[in-house]
């Protein structure tokens, strides 16, 4: 299932995808289904920085609902490779429930425009229901698509709820 979002934000290029690359763990306080990110390693070598990134979700959910829900349901593992002489990012998610089952990843590009920087998110997300414990194998299909809908439904304002927090702290930093 392919996963799309697109933002404009008003501010230069260079600050967007800096800040976006750089100051993740300081838009916790814009991002409502965000509990806490946490920066695992940081590799630089020139023009790319490779970073993994440990979120941990759940920020909404009731407090009775997250004693149901596992830490696991609610995490997962972010492997991001920005490379600042092209102005994009190829990530990969790691689930960290059913993680042999989901394969999510894609690139974010940094476009200059008029008036500021467009970010485009191009993704996929792909579920193998045949490496979940307990799915039949006739059903595989039926349940991968379903589980790919519901989640891909889930994820798209989840990415442009990022860039609006990205927004939001480029404004409040701005001053």
């Amino acid at each position: 299932m392919e996963l799309s979002a697109d933002a404009t934000l008003p501010f230069p290029r260079p600050m967007v995808f800096a800040a976006y690359r750089d100051d993740l763990t300081k838009l916790l306080q814009y991002l409502p289904n965000v509990r806490d990110i946490e920066v695992k390693s940081r590799r630089e070598d020139g023009h790319h920085v490779e970073l993994v990134n440990l979120w941990h979700g759940g920020g909404e959910i009731p407090a009775a609902a997250r004693a149901v829900l596992s830490e696991a349901m609610l995490s997962w593992t972010d492997y991001a490779s920005w490379d600042a002489s092209k102005w994009t990012c190829e990530w990969r998610t790691e689930t960290h429930s059913f993680t042999e089952a989901v394969d999510c990843r894609g690139v974010n590009q940094f476009i200059e425009v008029d008036g500021g920087t467009r970010i485009e998110i191009r993704g996929n997300l792909r579920i193998d229901a045949k490496k979940v414990k307990g799915v039949p194998g006739f059903l595989a299909g039926k349940v991968a698509s379903a589980v790919e809908s519901f989640l891909a439904a889930k994820i798209r304002p989840n990415l442009v709820e990022v860039t609006e927090g990205l927004r939001k702290y480029l404004a409040a930093r701005a001053g």
